[in-house]
């Protein structure tokens, strides 16, 4: 039998484009890169016949430059050990490259690679670290005679999350209830430091992000509460929030996300095709605002990450789906995290897990003007149809439930609830429990046992926690079948124990043949 919707009560500063690289022969420190060259000529001569080809634009793809990846900055955080960071760049092709980790002027560790051809990009992998710093990472080519040295400060190592989806993801501080407290709270949080992509979209996946909204930053009520669905993600900050007041060590929070998608457009074509999601064809929807065609926020806004090494990743989406291929997000879903699991593997050269902790929020409620049950759908194909998760096609996983966390009178609509705090303390919940391990109650009460008692007209149900019942007679469902044919009838709560609950089934005058539990929009 299938039960869906347990759930437990548990107590942008202005965008900045990139800035234009410096000309070789002048020092540069950019706020908003983060980078500074640093030119060491053995023949002076030699520097004139190399200016041009230095000043080629940033989002070209044979681009020579010598740079870091678009996310490598000040203040980043990188993946603490047991994994190893990887750090990496563009250069001149047939150039040597040593990536060096200091401290007070200290060497941690060096490491020497070279540029790859037709790329352009040179990467390494730093030995496992603990938690802590600051530290500085300092990257120098050696082209023929001439060195040219990157650094980036303040670096710290602790865990890495990547949080994604579509606007209940995207809503900031500012939008959320008790902002102005949530933004005046930063101050003890400085070692939890935030970064956000900008909404691009691409026909091709892209190696390197083609633009930031937000560089590593250290949290400021301005940052946080930039605007309107505009960095940083409220849910993003929050779950950062509460983790690094259960494991004490930096967290480092990476927000790409964009209102109004379908999972398609984050998909890759590998994961739609195993789907049998059509190549072409998109129907839109009025619950599609932003980019719809298949895998382009994916090619622009996640592949670009693939190589970083990340700690886990958190995911709020799907209400777009609600007209666009509902049938199929039983498998899109699950079909997204085992692909994105994949890519980050190898990108991260084996270093973020195969089967890294994927966490997500199971749907809200919402006030439609129509009684379908398409939200209940969606749900249900949140979990693979399993109604829980860990589940074998959905390992590693954690999801919080927000079905109680209603919003009527939300300014943003209530399909945008403003309680992000609960939501984000659940999913951190999640977290501990299946990323660190802790031994912990992180899932609503399921049911491990059901008696049906046909003489008597009820269905015991016994749980594997203890319950607290609030009795509303139309919160339980029987599928009632006869003569082939089935319909869900109210199933009335009768007695109920510490554990254990009596559904009344009388109406039922065939066979029973399955229970669900708060299916509808609104629950």
């Amino acid at each position: 039998m299938a039960l869906d919707g347990w759930s437990l009560r548990h107590p942008r500063p202005p965008q900045v484009p990139p800035t234009a690289p410096p000309r070789r022969g002048v020092r540069v420190s950019s706020p908003a890169r983060g980078w500074r060259i640093l030119p060491n000529m053995v023949a002076p001569g030699f520097i004139f016949g190399l200016v041009l080809p230095l000043i080629l634009p940033a989002d070209t793809s044979k681009d020579v430059r010598f740079r870091f990846a678009s996310y490598i900055n000040n203040y980043m955080v990188l993946q603490k050990e047991p994994a190893g960071a990887v750090i990496w760049g563009y250069g001149i092709f047939g150039a040597t490259v040593t990536v060096t980790l200091c401290q007070d002027k200290e060497t941690i560790m060096e490491k020497v690679t070279s540029v790859k051809a037709h790329s352009n990009s040179w990467m390494v992998v730093l030995d496992p670290m603990k938690p802590g710093g600051p530290y500085e990472v300092m990257a120098q080519q050696t082209f023929g005679r001439t060195n040219f040295t990157l650094r980036v400060h303040d670096v710290l190592f602790g865990d890495v999350w990547l949080c994604s989806g579509q606007s209940n993801m995207q809503m900031t501080v500012s939008q959320i209830f008790n902002a102005t407290r949530e933004l005046s709270n930063t101050a003890a949080y400085q070692s939890v430091r935030i970064f956000s992509v900008s909404l691009t979209e691409a026909e091709q996946e892209l190696e390197d992000l083609a633009k930031v909204d937000l560089q590593w930053s250290k949290p400021t009520s301005e940052n946080l509460g930039h605007g309107v669905f505009k960095y940083m993600s409220a849910v993003c900050w929050l779950f950062g929030r509460n983790l690094y007041d259960t494991l004490h060590y930096p967290i480092g929070l990476i927000s790409s996300s964009w209102g109004g998608t379908p999972i398609e457009a984050w998909s890759t074509g590998r994961s739609l095709k195993t789907c049998g999601v059509p190549t072409r064809g998109f129907t839109q929807s009025d619950s599609v605002t932003g980019p719809s065609k298949n895998s382009v926020l994916w090619n622009a806004m996640i592949h670009p990450l693939h190589n970083m090494t990340l700690k886990g990743m958190i995911w709020y989406q799907g209400e777009s789906n609600i007209n666009v291929n509902r049938d199929l997000y039983n498998c899109t879903f699950p079909a997204l995290i085992e692909d994105w699991r994949q890519a980050f593997h190898r990108g991260s050269q084996g270093q973020t897990e195969r089967f890294f902790p994927f966490g997500f929020v199971q749907l809200s409620s919402y006030l439609s003007a129509t009684s379908d049950d398409k939200f209940p759908q969606i749900r249900w194909h949140q979990t693979a149809d399993f109604g829980y998760v860990p589940n074998v096609r959905m390992p590693n996983t954690f999801m919080a439930v927000a079905m109680d966390l209603c919003d009527r009178t939300s300014p943003y609509g209530s399909i945008h609830p403003r309680d992000k705090q609960t939501v984000a303390y659940r999913l951190h919940l999640g977290a501990r429990a299946v990323a660190y391990g802790e031994k912990l109650i992180f899932q609503g009460p399921l049911p491990e046992k059901m008696e049906l008692l046909a003489d008597r007209g009820l269905l015991n149900l016994t749980y594997s926690q203890q319950i607290q019942v609030k009795k509303q007679d139309k919160i339980f469902e029987i599928s009632c079948c006869s003569d082939r044919q089935c319909k869900w009838l109210p199933a009335p709560m009768g007695t109920f124990s510490a554990q254990t609950l009596a559904l009344n089934v009388s109406s039922c005058r065939g066979t029973p043949a399955a229970v669900r539990y708060a299916w509808t929009t609104w629950p």
